[in-house]
């Protein structure tokens, strides 16, 4: 708890104030995702607007003539003026998207862990990192990236998935053990915290998403979503239910979308000034982290985000 507390204090302190949905009938998840990424992609982050206030999204990784990512903050609806959330907008069309594991996490396993840190290769076109899900011991859920199945799928579990296409989508797993051929990246983690447009029932019962520090029911919560153009959203925030989490990724105009890392040793999100990983930013003011996390070995698995070449290209190892 007091950890929290230092966080969240520390955020209050070091962000300024920002100056700164409709919902849809919602469908099976399976069916969404795969609406999602047959979309064609917009140009930008979508206007998000509560009570006349909108989001005022910053592009970054500005080195990149596609300018592929986007940040905000804001203040969560309903919440104390206090509390701010962080989000990014990835273009899909324009990035690479890798998983890579860390020396521990996700889990026990004999299988090479690989770089465990941003792959050299991949350094002149990285964009940007962050956090993935639980570890395996606290949460068993299927991982799959680099032609590796280091734990096998799991039925109805919330999955980000990577096609050979290219395209990315958040569903409820409804395959086998082993992902086929069309998909070459997939890590899950508990159920959807958003389905249609809309948090789901699940949400409800807080209990259900993670073991939180000191047992208090808002801490540091992560989530990635996907738009309704198919295009990426990842936010971070503290002090965060289950609920409200998913309530901020509504605000994102996320149809679906997953928790991913909770409380304050893990939640960041990263972005570089230029090729070459220069110059490395948190866009999450999360005290805890360092911008460098993932430039040398990581104890737990992580995202990597790079500019794309051409469709279908091997993510960088």
């Amino acid at each position: 708890m007091v950890a929290v507390a230092l966080a969240v204090g520390l955020v209050a302190t070091l962000v300024p104030t920002p100056t700164h949905s409709s919902a849809t009938k919602p469908v099976p998840p399976t069916t969404v995702a795969r609406h999602v990424a047959a979309r064609v992609v917009s140009p930008g982050p979508p206007p998000s607007c509560v009570r006349g206030v909108c989001l005022s999204w910053h592009v970054v990784d500005t080195w990149d003539g596609a300018k592929p990512v986007a940040i905000t903050t804001f203040h969560p609806t309903g919440q104390a003026a206090s509390i701010v959330a962080y989000a990014a907008w990835l273009r899909t069309s324009s990035i690479d998207l890798g998983l890579y594991p860390g020396y521990k996490g996700p889990g026990p396993t004999l299988l090479s862990r690989g770089p465990q840190q941003v792959p050299t290769s991949g350094l002149p076109r990285l964009l940007a990192t962050f956090n993935s899900g639980f570890y395996e011991a606290d949460e068993a859920a299927g991982f799959y990236t680099n032609h590796t199945l280091y734990f096998p799928m799991v039925k109805g579990e919330a999955t980000l998935v990577r096609y050979r296409t290219g395209a990315l989508a958040i569903e409820s797993w409804r395959g086998g053990a082993t992902p086929p051929p069309s998909v070459v990246m997939a890590r899950q983690n508990l159920s959807l915290l958003v389905s249609g447009g809309r948090p789901t029932s699940a949400t409800a019962d807080n209990a259900r998403w993670g073991l939180t520090l000191g047992g208090v029911p808002a801490v540091w919560r992560s989530a990635i979503g996907i738009d309704e153009h198919g295009n990426l959203l990842y936010a971070a925030a503290p002090f965060q239910t289950a609920a409200s989490m998913a309530a901020v990724m509504v605000r994102l105009h996320a149809v679906t979308a997953m928790e991913l890392d909770i409380n304050p040793e893990w939640p960041i999100f990263v972005t570089y000034g230029g090729r070459d990983a220069v110059a490395p930013q948190l866009d999450v003011a999360n005290p805890n982290q360092i911008p460098t996390r993932f430039l040398y070995s990581s104890t737990k698995d992580f995202f990597a985000v790079f500019a794309r070449r051409q469709v279908g290209e091997a993510t960088p190892w």
